[in-house]
């Protein structure tokens, strides 16, 4: 039979339930949705009644801990989470780290932290494998106790969760006064589904602590929408019934065995000349360089092939063009930018900077939507460079320098080029530009081609009067019209007979002068001499 126990019987009977065991530990599994692996669990709180049944923790928590005896049930609890990791080791089952709450009575009015270390030495567990999990409503009322309780776990060595983070109290000032390692956020914002301003909020919170290189855990996890919206956002981490209910100590021993495990991602690692908190601070002159100094940055995040812009500068947004605004870029897909070809070359520059650990540059296209211009497609200069890593995940920072002008002027080069060269094929026309001041000729495509002359012809044109293209008997008359040229004449021609076979061309120079007026380079051109009568 089941009954609910009264306040005066819970109070009467607390000592007898953790003495005789009808106090246990329940587990919930911990999931990365994306590997379908175990990360971790929390150990929850479970009362059963000889007489009565099962009684819910909802019910006769909130009494132990207005008779503050719920100090002694979560001591009682990390012992036998304690207990059970021992089992765990001593039998060859490969464990997994275990969550143990810690109520804010256990810090205020009790030294709790020095009482579970003792515990844990006693049972000789790793603590690796055990993780403190406080309330977010822990904090309130009680700032600088509760931050002293964090830096003696840390200093033990215990990751510590916040539980139930943004159910309602002031989690941005909390996540900025406490160092908390993991944060457990409440599913609740989803209660309405994945869209509307639930849905926005989550987001903001995951990018939040992206920036705070916090893991975080989704809670509450029910259906398979609700994760795969979690895991869209940059949240794989989940608790709930969508995988697990509570087990009891046998069935959680039946997972362990049947699951693979993997560890949460740990913090990102920097390199040494960067200090995370720094950076992200508004008001840190890392900040204030970011922002106004450096040219056009960004910082995102790359992991198995997926891309995340996290932050911005204006400039970077101006380079872009098209009116944009930080909105439009921060929380979308940057790959939605880019065709195949060019995903690809960014993607490889990105693996390049990964394994050199130097700076890396590619030129790509992009496709850039803009609410109030539309789309258009650019061309950006990239240099990137990996500043910090955290397993698969990379931390990049990346200046950009829009080159679409340039590049356009390229491609219409090119093709103007092209044409040239076509035209010089069909009228049986070579060309060459000759710069006086290093005696230096380059000549055309179709020079190279049918001349076999190099790119560029140094100390012209005796190399061509060597090498017989030019007739030794003419040597004096050509070196007199480049002089001439030299000295200031506009131009200059004559009927030279070319190539070995003494074909006559009629060779023809024009000046190009710089604006003082100086001789500065002749663009030359030799056209085959047609005989009419033939």
């Amino acid at each position: 039979m089941y009954k609910k126990l009264t306040e005066e019987e819970i109070v009467d009977s607390i000592d007898t339930a953790i003495r005789e065991g009808y106090i246990f530990p329940y587990f919930q599994p911990q999931i990365n949705h994306s590997t379908g692996r175990m990360i971790g669990a929390e150990a929850l709180m479970r009362w059963e009644d000889p007489e009565f049944g099962m009684q819910f923790p909802k019910e006769f928590i909130p009494v132990l801990e207005s008779y503050d005896l719920i100090f002694q049930a979560d001591l009682y609890m990390f012992e036998e989470v304690c207990k059970f990791q021992k089992y765990c080791l001593d039998n060859k089952i490969s464990a997994v780290p275990i969550s143990c709450n810690m109520s804010r009575y256990d810090i205020y009015r009790h030294d709790y932290v020095e009482q579970i270390e003792e515990i844990r030495r006693k049972y000789d567990v790793p603590v690796r494998l055990l993780r403190i999990e406080i309330m977010e409503s822990s904090a309130i009322g009680g700032m600088e106790i509760v931050a002293q309780a964090l830096d003696k776990l840390h200093y033990y060595g215990y990751l510590v969760e916040m539980d139930d983070f943004g159910n309602g109290y002031s989690s941005l000032n909390i996540l900025k006064d406490l160092d908390v390692d993991i944060i457990k956020l409440d599913m609740n914002f989803l209660d309405g589904g994945t869209g509307g301003r639930g849905g926005t909020i989550i987001s903001s919170i995951i990018q939040m602590t992206k920036w705070l290189n916090t893991p975080v855990i989704a809670e509450g996890v029910e259906t398979t929408d609700q994760a795969d919206y979690m895991e869209s956002i940059g949240c794989s981490y989940v608790q709930g019934f969508l995988y697990f209910n509570p087990l009891s100590k046998d069935e959680f021993i039946s997972e362990l065995n049947k699951l693979d495990h993997e560890p949460l991602t740990p913090a990102m690692n920097l390199i040494r000349t960067m200090d995370a908190g720094k950076f992200w601070d508004p008001d840190s002159m890392e900040t204030l360089i970011f922002s106004n100094f450096v040219g056009a940055a960004a910082v995102l995040t790359y992991q198995e092939g997926r891309v995340e812009i996290l932050r911005v500068n204006k400039k970077y947004i101006r380079e872009l063009g098209m009116n944009m605004d930080e909105t439009e870029l921060i929380g979308t897909d940057p790959w939605e930018m880019y065709d195949d070809n060019n995903k690809a070359i960014y993607e490889a520059t990105i693996r390049r900077a990964i394994r050199s650990g130097e700076e890396e540059s590619c030129e790509t296209k992009r496709l850039v939507c803009s609410k109030s211009c539309g789309d258009a497609e650019i061309w950006v200069s990239t240099d990137l460079r990996v500043i910090g890593h955290a397993g698969e995940q990379y931390l990049i920072y990346t200046m950009i320098k829009n080159i679409t002008s340039e590049k356009e002027n390229m491609i219409a080069s090119i093709a103007h080029e092209k044409r040239l060269r076509t035209a010089f094929d069909q009228a049986n026309v070579f060309a060459w530009e000759y710069f006086f001041a290093t005696k230096e000729m380059r000549p055309c495509f179709r020079c190279m081609r049918e001349l076999h002359l190099p790119p560029v012809v140094e100390n012209y044109p005796e190399p061509l009067f060597e090498n017989g293209l030019f007739p030794e008997d003419h040597r004096e008359m050509y070196y007199d019209m480049l002089k001439s040229l030299e000295e200031g004449k506009e131009s200059a021609e004559a009927v030279i007979p070319l190539t070995v076979g003494r074909i006559p061309f009629h060779v023809r120079y024009t000046t190009e002068f710089d604006e003082m007026g100086k001789p500065l380079k002749a663009y030359g051109s030799a056209v085959l001499v047609v005989n009419e009568e033939n």
